[in-house]
C-alpha cells in the first residue's frame, strides 16, 4: 500500500495508483478488473449491517 502524505486523502492516493497501471494484455486487464470488483464486494459486505429498528427493548 502507499504511504499517506500529510494533508492528502489516502483513498484518493490508492485510486490514482490503481488508475496509473496499464494492462499489458487481456488477461492482465481481467485480473485488474477482478481486483476492483473484489474490493467493491468486500466494502459492500462491510457496510451491510443490520439495524435494529425495534424500539420495544
Amino acid at each position: 500500500m502507499t504511504r499517506s502524505k500529510a494533508g492528502i486523502d489516502k483513498n484518493l492516493q490508492n485510486v490514482v495508483g490503481d488508475l496509473d497501471q496499464s494492462p499489458v494484455n487481456s488477461h492482465h486487464a481481467q485480473q485488474l478488473q477482478q481486483k476492483v470488483n473484489d474490493r467493491r464486494q468486500e466494502a459492500k459486505q462491510n457496510h451491510q449491517k443490520e439495524i435494529d429498528m425495534d424500539p420495544s427493548h
